[in-house]
């Protein structure tokens, strides 16, 4: 069911905790795109976030996929796309990397000796739009089994504004938001954790926090070590290399407001300034560009040493629906001094 997957078995047995959806073989150097995109029937009694979970895909991966499909009740039969093929985000590709536009993270983990390098990736929920998640550069500095949960007096505010109040201290079990794993960034107060909701998990939805479900915390947690550095990006817009084509994959644009220099800490535990932790994620600018401005940008970037063109019309359309699915847009070229931009889209487009 999942064909045309770069699998590893037997990494995979030596990781049983981790579900087929979840792991790639990174592509050769110069390649950016792994997985596939897979289309599976629902079952009698299967949600669109049944289903999602299932295949290592969160909330908004699985409805923007399949925007008429009855989130609640699909129908046994019904075609359910799997978006699971992914640009991997641009950069180094080094510990965790968490690009809040797609609801997703990536794990780069030490290669192991004589074994292919590896991504794991997983679906997350951040922050509301009134408690963002922060951008930039941090590390793990900490990790609690079975945390208890301190609601800082903001969120207890906010729940007694509600008629719902909250106890200065939430100990461990079922009803402790953080699950039964939390580590802890170099930002104050921000935490990558599980949750006893995990329906939400793919959404907008925390005070700003990382929540995973309780089944990827719970292998993380054990794979992910002290010191792990931590990348925080906003890129709505990915371009990358399969072998000599061009995938082009558009998510919508989430507006986020960069954390203070003073809150950011690099890999090392040292502060860094919030222009040079942005430089590698989102400057504030771009939060305001258009998505085709953003494109041009990265395909000039890809197209450096690479000579390719893009085909506009096919790009175009990708960013209108903005649905997260990536999609052929462009192809190497020889000739450096061919026209970048081509408005011919090929026939088997």
């Amino acid at each position: 069911m999942i064909a045309g997957r770069h699998m590893l078995p037997l990494i995979l047995l030596m990781l049983p905790c981790i579900g087929y959806a979840e792991v790639y073989e990174l592509p050769p150097a110069g390649n950016d795109v792994v997985g596939a995109l897979t289309i599976i029937k629902a079952r009698a009694d299967d949600t669109l976030i049944d289903i999602a979970r299932r295949h290592g895909l969160g909330y908004e991966d699985i409805v923007r996929a399949n925007p008429d499909v009855d989130t609640w009740l699909p129908g046994e039969g019904t075609e359910v796309v799997l978006p699971t093929r992914y640009v991997l985000p641009s950069g180094e590709r080094r510990g965790l990397i968490l690009n809040l536009a797609e609801y997703r993270l990536y794990y780069f983990p030490e290669p192991q000796a004589d074994a292919p390098a590896i991504v794991m990736t997983y679906p997350i929920s951040i922050g509301r739009m009134d408690w963002e998640t922060p951008l930039g550069r941090t590390r793990i500095v900490s990790k609690v089994r079975n945390p208890a949960w301190y609601p800082p007096a903001s969120v207890r505010a906010e729940h007694a504004a509600d008629g719902d109040p909250l106890p200065r201290m939430v100990p461990p079990g079922p009803q402790n938001p953080l699950g039964k794993y939390a580590m802890r960034l170099g930002l104050p107060g921000y935490l990558i954790h599980g949750t006893n909701r995990p329906a939400g998990v793919g959404m907008r939805v925390t005070h700003g926090c990382i929540r995973l479900f309780p089944e990827d915390i719970d292998f993380l947690f054990s794979q992910v070590g002290i010191n792990t550095p931590v990348r925080i990006i906003n890129e709505p817009v990915k371009i990358g290399w399969d072998a000599n084509q061009l995938v082009v994959e558009v998510h919508p644009s989430l507006d986020v407001t960069p954390p203070p220099a003073a809150d950011l800490v690099d890999a090392s535990g040292s502060e860094i300034s919030s222009g040079e932790a942005l430089a590698e994620s989102a400057p504030p600018a771009l939060l305001v560009r258009d998505k085709l401005t953003l494109l041009t940008e990265k395909f000039v970037a890809a197209t450096n040493t690479r000579p390719g063109e893009l085909y506009w019309e096919v790009a175009e359309r990708v960013i209108e629906r903005a649905d997260g699915v990536p999609v052929l847009a462009g192809r190497q070229i020889k000739d450096a001094a061919t026209s970048a931009a081509s408005e011919k889209v090929p026939s088997s487009l």
